[in-house]
């Protein structure tokens, strides 16, 4: 588990005018609309710290991905969330160990009342190792209100060396999909997410299944969840490292962002909600945000950053999980 929250413990323990005119997506027309219908009261706030944009120990094409990700997410999601500093202090947007080399930042993003989002968390911690080395881990993911069955997004990019990282990248399911096949039919397949899957696949022939450790996680993604090592054996140099995300992690990254705020936040989900199926869909929610905290962060964040900092940290999160 990383912070926060990705759910395989062992990832975390183990390691203009001059240019051309080109056509226009109504989709960059329709948030350029929403950029301009900014309050000036919106526009004082900043959405996020930052420090979170510093993303000082990546690779250069893992920070343009990363920068791009959460822009993404501002355009497009603005008037639906509320500034992180609504829920994290400054003590926690960034912090690090005794000796300042573990460090990490952390971003929340709550949704305004009348959006299905409950939030928006993005992070990125850079880990020191007993051997020396360091782990880089940037996390973003979206969870959704009760009023929507729609999945919550998952997204890490764990960049262990130079030249081996480990990508997951889900659309995390909230119904059984043997009791709803209609449910799979809606968000897994007619939305192509297998094909982005076999996309890299073919594309990265150094990516191979990582397969969880933990029996928990298998059964919490859903059957087109990205989940790949990728070792590239390249004496040394992290040249082709930087080609596979910029190339190949990146466009998948960002086509099932748009997915996500397209088909799951903006259009909802696959029926109306009863108060019981709200129960059911916040005790789902509950359990996978309770064992991701106790499984994982409980025990390794005081191990990188003292007890101390591991309380105030997990403080934050645990009130915005509501566990």
């Amino acid at each position: 588990m990383t912070l926060p929250l990705c759910p395989h413990p062992h990832v975390y323990l183990n390691s203009f005018s001059a240019l051309p005119l080109k056509k226009i997506s109504t989709r960059k027309i329709r948030n350029s609309i929403r950029a301009l219908s900014t309050t000036p009261s919106e526009m004082e706030q900043p959405m996020r710290g930052q420090r979170l944009m510093e993303f000082p120990h990546l690779l250069a094409p893992h920070k343009d991905l990363m920068v791009g990700l959460i822009s993404a997410v501002d355009k497009r999601l603005h008037g639906h969330l509320l500034p992180s500093s609504a829920s994290v202090p400054p003590d926690a947007e960034y912090y690090q160990n005794q000796s300042g080399a573990s460090q990490g930042s952390l971003c929340i993003n709550r949704g305004v009342d009348s959006s299905h989002i409950d939030f928006i968390l993005t992070s990125w911690l850079h880990l020191s190792l007993p051997n020396g080395g360091a782990m880089d881990i940037t996390n973003i993911q979206g969870y959704l209100k009760s009023s929507t069955d729609a999945p919550h997004f998952q997204f890490e990019l764990v960049q262990c060396s130079p030249t081996y990282f480990i990508f997951f990248l889900d659309l995390i399911p909230r119904k059984d999909l043997v009791l709803h096949p209609d449910y799979l039919k809606t968000f897994y397949e007619d939305s192509q997410l297998e094909a982005l899957r076999k996309q890299l696949d073919t594309q990265v022939l150094e990516a191979k299944p990582y397969f969880s450790s933990s029996l928990y996680f298998r059964n919490v993604v859903s059957p087109t969840g990205i989940l790949v090592s990728i070792t590239c054996e390249d004496g040394g140099t992290t040249e082709r490292a930087e080609e596979i995300i910029r190339d190949n992690i990146d466009p998948i990254a960002n086509e099932v962002l748009e997915l996500w705020m397209d088909s799951c936040v903006c259009k909802g989900g696959t029926t109306i909600i009863e108060e019981n199926e709200r129960d059911h869909l916040e005790k789902r929610d509950r359990m996978i945000k309770s064992r991701a905290v106790e499984m994982d962060l409980s025990s390794s964040m005081p191990i990188q950053f003292g007890q101390d900092v591991a309380d105030r940290i997990l403080g934050v999160i645990r009130g915005v999980f509501r566990i």
